[in-house]
């Protein structure tokens, strides 16, 4: 029977793939019934990537724990799909290059403003100073300019290196995923090739989905989680969603090679992009050292963009450097060691998040302090046109999902695709006329990341909290986008 037929619904917004064949555990999908008639016309089709595939092949998949898990803004992507979360046991588990990504660690970084939106008269002035001082694009270099020894220092020192170099201020650094730093990050398992890629890259956007966007508080869902995470309706944000850049991507593409020529995976490997190393192998060791280095890369690099974004309001809009505050940055394309009950059993377990990001909930230790009755924030972004949410893990996901939470609106059209469909130029003067300042290096980028290309976030959302999973604290609408 086609993984597709075999799909059975346990709730509103759950359902299983029972485990069958080679599968070890079953899969668990978070969606509501429109995404999963999506993914089931797309898993008919006999050509193609396929989201329930790929869940069922991720199930496959030697020490994996509880089931291969797929969140609401799931779509197909390279071995793992992208909202993907599985948790492997460090003796006889593995570790996939394709459960990671070729991003790694691209995450979201929010800063708050004491300012509400009718305060604000400078939009444009701000939009144009943003695009002007924030590097973005593709194969966009920022005022950093390293050596092999500098690059090593970021990708062993994280955001807290960068700070003492000058960027930003140490009230960030409790205020980031980690704080900022994985420590088990080690910069000699990172190839020349990838290192030299980043000399010129640390502190810039790139492109793609990549972007700064000024963004107001349009409606709190959670006054009280709000209110601890420092938001305020009307409030002026801003959000900046970018990752390792070229390093992440090489580091991807070193290692996916070494995994496949191998010949090591531990058990039976489905297809080819689900190659894998077993965790307590050297080459387990080495790209988990290589992946913390993009991970500090990609904390290093968000933590310079948010000093430029603060040198803009600080200069354009009156405000200090302290008035501008770090309310919580956090990746979503990672593999990391983390303690999760199993069964009633407290376990040591390597989580691989695809496109979902880190969820703790109320009292874990590793929320920030002031956060720690409501859980740390999660920060989901939209698309251009459309909102960005502000929410918070709760007991059901640390049970349920390890922890774990959707990205995005999660993408409905390949880029490919997008850009066949919709113009630039239409895109921009669209989403002008509703108001939202569009300052973009790349007209084709626009079409790319147009709002029609992606699932509807608010249907997202709404699966999300309805599962349980998450509670929604805040809605974010665009004011500002600045794309590479």
């Amino acid at each position: 029977m086609a993984d597709y037929e075999r799909l059975e619904q346990r709730g509103a917004f759950e359902w299983a793939l029972p485990a069958d064949g080679r599968m070890k555990v079953p899969g668990r999908l978070y969606a509501d019934e429109t995404t999963v008639n999506q993914l089931r016309g797309e898993a008919a089709r006999p050509a193609g990537w396929s989201a329930l595939r790929q869940i069922a092949n991720v199930a496959c998949l030697p020490g994996i724990v509880d089931a291969s898990i797929a969140l609401p803004d799931v779509h197909p992507g390279y071995g793992f799909p992208i909202g993907g979360v599985a948790a492997f046991e460090p003796a006889n588990g593995v570790v996939a290059a394709g459960g990671v990504g070729f991003d790694i660690n691209c995450g979201v970084r929010l800063l708050s403003t004491p300012l509400s939106c009718r305060e604000l008269e400078q939009l444009d002035v701000l939009g144009e100073a943003l695009h002007r001082t924030v590097p973005a694009g593709l194969g966009s270099t920022g005022a950093l300019r390293m050596s092999m020894a500098e690059i090593d220092r970021v990708l062993t020192g994280g955001a807290p290196h960068v700070v003492e170099l000058g960027y930003g201020v140490p009230e960030d650094i409790e205020y980031i995923e980690e704080r900022g730093c994985i420590g088990s990050a080690n910069a000699t398992e990172v190839s020349e090739l990838a290192k030299k890629r980043q000399f010129a890259q640390v502190g810039t956007l790139g492109s793609g989905n990549h972007y700064v966007e000024i963004q107001r508080v349009d409606k709190l869902l959670d006054a009280e989680a709000a209110e601890a995470y420092g938001l305020f309706s009307d409030q002026i944000v801003v959000s900046i969603h970018t990752g390792s850049r070229a390093l992440g991507h090489q580091i991807g593409q070193d290692y996916l090679e070494k995994m496949r020529s191998s010949g090591k995976s531990a058990g039976h490997v489905p297809e080819p992009e689900l190659a894998c190393a077993p965790i307590d192998s050297d080459l387990g060791a080495e790209y988990l050292g290589a992946v913390g280095a993009g991970a500090n890369c990609a904390f290093a690099n968000r933590q310079v963009i948010g000093h430029l974004v603060r040198q803009v309001f600080v200069q354009h809009a009156g405000l200090s450097e302290t008035e501008i505050r770090t309310v919580y940055d956090i990746g979503h394309n990672n593999a990391k060691f983390e303690t999760h009950r199993v069964d009633g059993i407290e376990r040591r377990l390597l989580v691989h998040r695809k496109g979902a990001t880190r969820a703790f909930g109320p009292d874990h230790p590793e929320v920030p302090a002031p956060y720690r009755a409501h859980g740390h924030p999660v920060l989901v972004g939209g698309t251009m046109g459309t909102a960005s949410f502000v929410l918070r893990g709760t007991p059901i996901g640390m049970t349920r999902t390890f922890g774990s939470a959707i990205h995005g609106a999660g993408r409905l059209l390949s880029r490919k695709k997008a850009a066949k469909r919709f113009w630039g130029d239409e895109v921009v003067a669209q989403l002008g006329d509703a108001g939202i300042r569009i300052y973009a290096h790349s007209r084709r980028g626009v079409a790319e990341e147009a709002p029609g290309a992606y699932k509807d976030v608010e249907r997202v959302i709404e699966a999300a909290a309805g599962s349980g999973i998450v509670q929604p604290v805040a809605r974010l609408r665009p004011l500002v986008v600045i794309k590479g």
